[in-house]
């Protein structure tokens, strides 16, 4: 028995609308699905919401819930604004310049390009504040993945124990960190 892959990934949105449009205006994917109810179905609960989704490549799809009754939505304040995000691949660093291009034209503060060494990376905000990163593989991407598979476990484990940084694979974000010192 195996998980096939993701179905769908959801989130709360502040205006479906707006949310349906950003996502298709900046990150130029399909609206697929807009479905509305008064009661959430597994639960009976009454509670009219508003869920639409969204084409995010190659059978992945991102769906979102508004919920008009329901007190405005924040944030975890003990989870730092970096941590909780979702991911898109996109081609190649082309591609990626080009998303920084058009998000900026389009008023988006963008963050990066990131050197994560495996892949590099930009990230904005939509306009519920959920962090959005945009990540391109790296050419030496499967070698990189190798090395990384060698000491995954091991990392892990002493991380398990000290829950300090492992360094068994330093070297991933050491331009990082050199632009940072």
């Amino acid at each position: 028995m195996k998980i096939e892959r993701i179905h769908h990934v959801a989130y709360r949105c502040k205006d479906a609308k707006e949310t349906v449009n950003w996502y298709v205006e900046n990150l130029n994917m399909d609206f697929v699905l807009a479905i509305a109810e008064d009661r959430v179905p597994s639960t009976g609960e009454p509670d009219p919401y508003m869920h639409v989704f969204l084409d995010a490549g190659n059978e992945n799809v991102l769906a979102f819930f508004e919920l008009p009754t329901k007190p405005e939505m924040g944030r975890d304040p003990n989870t730092p604004v970096w941590v909780q995000h979702i991911a898109f691949k996109v081609k190649d660093r082309e591609t990626l310049l080009g998303f920084k291009e058009k998000l900026e034209a389009n008023g988006i503060d963008v963050l990066g390009v990131t050197d994560h060494s495996l892949f590099h990376s930009i990230y904005c905000f939509d306009p519920n504040g959920h962090r959005v990163e945009l990540a391109c593989p790296d050419p030496e991407e499967e070698e990189m993945l190798k090395r990384l598979d060698e000491v995954k476990w091991e990392m892990l484990e002493e991380w398990s124990q000290t829950k300090k940084a492992p360094k068994h694979a330093d070297w991933l974000h050491a331009k990082a960190r050199e632009k940072h010192n």
